[in-house]
């Protein structure tokens, strides 16, 4: 049977992209380490996810030494975007505020973070009140 295709990165996608965006490249076998902190994740599957990736286009493969390396191919800050996006419209029906308390009221916000915010609000209220 053919594998549906996703709109995005899998959970288990995202995961890998996470490690080859702070590591920006890894072998199978120091991505497999990194996952195995988080629960045990054999070797075949990882390697097995990857190859997947790369036919999906989300990694590079250079495969000019013995353990070949990956690197992501897809750009973070895109790949949030995208799904904050969709999160957006399919589970608050694009209101921002219905997004924004849920998610202040899912986990404690810092000062640094919610000062942040602030400054950002305010930067979009200065942007609309020039147009």
């Amino acid at each position: 049977m053919a594998r549906r295709p996703t709109e995005g990165p899998t959970e288990a996608e995202l995961e890998i992209l996470h490690i080859l965006w702070r590591q920006e490249r890894a072998t199978v076998r120091e991505v497999c380490e990194v996952l195995n902190r988080l629960r045990d994740t054999g070797y075949t599957t990882a390697l097995k996810l990857m190859q997947i990736m790369a036919e999906k286009g989300l990694v590079k493969r250079d495969e000019t030494s013995r353990s070949h390396v990956y690197e992501a191919a897809v750009n973070q800050d895109e790949v949030q975007s995208k799904f904050v996006g969709t999160m957006l419209d399919r589970l608050f029906g694009g209101s921002y505020e219905k997004l924004l308390v849920h998610a202040i009221r899912a986990k404690e916000i810092s000062a640094g973070e919610l000062g942040r915010i602030r400054k950002l609000l305010d930067n979009v209220e200065k942007k609309r009140g020039k147009r």
